[in-house]
């Protein structure tokens, strides 16, 4: 795949309908989301039969593409949001491309990965594990990966609890999977077998006001505000700041889970 950047007018194909959960929160969302560790770049790079294409479907804002970058020479990310992809960062191996997870502009046999960040549950699954098996070259790897929800000090539960309770039915349907780590989803080709494990969590120091701006990213807050007229994070932003005072950034960690298949 040549060239690199944006998608400009001419290059944009017009996806079909999918779930639109984050264009209308496209800037927070990429300000917001917490990087992974480059240690889960450096496994997948392990497992993969060579470095040289990588397919980012669901790229959204950029929050892996930087990392499969570092060890992928090319990386060809689709989202069918015109608005997430706007947020992504410039980086000189990596083509953005405005394409559904379902149906993407490469050829056959064309990638040595295809990765998939947080957004496997919303695809079309027969779909996009079909195109998987059409683009990937004999030996290369499927991988995705997810996170579940935010782990917060003691002095924060209950804060933080409330708020997670009021929007708990605000979620969208397909969140069921991400809580249960994909271990519904059937996945196709044969597990991969590795040395080592993937990193299994990740772990920051954030402010308070980062963790808030990370709130009103969920999906369940925006559907929560249209259902109801009441921002969910502004109603318990007095009552957690209150539990977290003076603390400065807090220790935050969230369960990450990775699948990995490899193509026969």
């Amino acid at each position: 795949m040549s060239g690199t950047g944006h998608p400009g007018p001419g290059d944009a194909r017009s996806p079909d309908h999918f779930s639109d959960h984050f264009s209308a929160v496209a800037a927070q969302y990429a300000s917001a989301r917490p990087d992974y560790p480059q240690a889960l770049f450096d496994w997948i790079a392990d497992i993969a039969p060579a470095h040289g294409r990588v397919w980012e479907a669901g790229c959204g804002s950029g929050q892996a593409t930087a990392g499969l970058a570092s060890v992928f020479a090319e990386v060809f990310a689709t989202d069918p949001s015109a608005q997430q992809i706007a947020q992504a960062p410039e980086i000189g191996n990596v083509r953005f491309a405005m394409e559904p997870a379902e149906r993407c502009s490469l050829a056959d046999a064309s990638v040595d990965a295809v990765c998939v960040a947080q957004a496997l549950h919303w695809f079309d699954r027969g779909a996009f594990f079909a195109e998987c098996a059409r683009v990937l070259r004999p030996g290369g790897v499927l991988v995705a990966w997810g996170y579940q929800d935010i782990e917060v000090p003691d002095a924060l539960r209950d804060s933080v609890g409330a708020f997670a309770a009021r929007i708990r039915d605000a979620w969208p349907a397909e969140r069921h999977l991400v809580d249960r780590a994909y271990a519904d989803i059937a996945f196709p080709f044969v597990a991969v077998e590795a040395a080592e494990p993937p990193p299994s969590d990740i772990a920051v120091a954030w402010p308070l006001l980062r963790m808030l701006d990370y709130f009103s990213s969920y999906s369940a807050v925006k559907r929560h505000r249209e259902a109801h007229g009441v921002d969910p994070v502004a109603a318990h932003a007095w009552a957690i700041a209150q539990a977290w005072g003076d603390a400065g950034p807090v220790p935050l960690r969230w369960p990450l889970f990775v699948h990995a298949r490899r193509k026969p």
